[in-house]
């Protein structure tokens, strides 16, 4: 029998695993003098040195967590979808997938009646966001043709967008209730650019989930006269959508995902849909191979099962109304959402304690530090049985 020996980690070296055959050390860390960082740096643009990247959920890695911080969807996907995907593990794993998802394209202008020049599918829908951006927006420039425009709060990837193309940002505040304000109100601010390169709207917003009606976003689109992209990552929990918008006005686009109410985060596929002209400018930047293959049919046969994810929606919406009852009835102060998530501003104890107080009972929720939301917490929409766990642990921390 092998005689192995185990030396934990001290303050004198990196740990040492020695056996009769072998000896293994991990090598040093190496620490770089500040003469090899300022070479370093010269290498990097200034632009990318001043970034603060984009900062997701955290993602566990303890286990038996309940998971309410990133708005994942709690229901797996169809039984159809993993039988495909699993079907698909085989020797088509060598090869390029469709670099034009041609397939998943008709089938999603046939769900849109739409055409496929009308479609372009990206790894994500934040593919589309950036590619958006990259396509419509001139870097470095002063004025509307450098400037990326959006309410705020809103979807905190758009600034980290900006920024990594060298864009101007314009960030103009929604009312107190995250409402949207009217095109007379924006006139009357000064503050909107209504010739702005691209404007970034999200419906339902997030992070508040408040739900937009498509004929004040009609307004808006007519009153613009750069690009629009209207972000309907929610839009399968809200009660009426936007797409239509994307379809009758030529500088109109809806960005839609699969991650949120399709379950398919762990796959990124999402798309655009818009005028032939935007889509094919888009199609241009693009990289050549930019959604995996299994992606493309897991997406494919979500199509093929609609049914199966309209009940979902269902049972997520039914939770998320029971939910926002309880915690009204705890003291929260919950806003109305239209997207699988809920923005509640919690009694007693500040919303980034309550952050700590309820990561102690294994349930992750999400807080951001931006003083239009700081005193909030935003919780994903989990299953009925995650729901009430938090509900009890809510309890027994106001007990307490």
């Amino acid at each position: 029998m092998r005689d192995n020996r185990y030396r934990r980690q001290t303050a004198a070296g990196p740990q040492e695993i020695v056996s009769r055959e072998i000896v293994f050390k991990p090598p040093p860390q190496v620490h770089y003098g500040s003469q090899m960082m300022a070479k370093l740096n010269s290498l990097i643009r200034p632009l990318v040195q001043a970034l603060h990247p984009y900062v997701p959920g955290e993602q566990p890695k303890i286990p038996g967590l309940i998971k309410l911080n990133t708005n994942e969807n709690p229901y797996p996907p169809s039984p159809r979808v993993r039988a495909a995907v699993r079907a698909a593990v085989d020797a088509r794993l060598r090869l390029y997938p469709d670099p034009s998802a041609e397939r998943l394209r008709e089938k999603l202008a046939q769900l849109h009646n739409c055409r496929i020049e009308n479609i372009l599918v990206s790894n994500g829908s934040d593919e589309g966001l950036a590619l958006a951006v990259r396509g419509f927006v001139e870097p470095g420039m002063e004025g509307d043709s450098g400037t990326v425009q959006y309410f705020t709060p809103s979807y905190s990837l758009y600034p980290v967008l900006a920024d990594s193309h060298g864009a101007r940002k314009n960030a103009v505040p929604l009312h107190p209730d995250f409402s949207l304000p009217s095109v007379a109100e924006l006139k009357r601010g000064k503050a909107w650019q209504f010739h702005s390169a691209l404007t970034l709207i999200t419906t339902p917003n997030a992070p508040s989930g408040r739900g937009y009606e498509t004929a004040s976003l009609e307004k808006l689109c007519r009153a613009q006269k750069g690009v629009v992209v209207l972000d309907e990552a929610y839009v399968d929990f809200a009660r009426e959508n936007a797409l239509a918008l994307a379809l009758q006005f030529p500088h109109v686009l809806a960005a839609r995902t699969f991650s949120k109410a399709y379950s398919l985060c762990f796959q990124r596929v999402g798309y655009l849909v818009g005028h032939p002209g935007l889509i094919g400018a888009i199609h241009r930047l693009r990289d050549s191979y930019n959604v995996n293959g299994l992606g493309q049919i897991a997406a494919e046969t979500t199509l093929d099962d609609l049914p199966y994810y309209q009940g979902n929606f269902k049972k997520i919406i039914a939770t998320r109304e029971e939910l926002s009852r309880e915690l009204t009835k705890l003291g929260f102060r919950v806003l109305p959402s239209q997207t699988n998530f809920i923005l509640t501003r919690p009694p007693v104890y500040s919303a980034r304690q309550w952050l700590a107080k309820l990561r102690d009972h294994k349930i992750l929720v999400r807080w951001f530090s931006a003083p239009e939301v700081d005193s909030y917490l935003r919780i994903t929409i989990g299953t009925m049985a995650e729901a009430r766990l938090l509900l009890t642990a809510a309890r027994q921390i106001l007990k307490r």
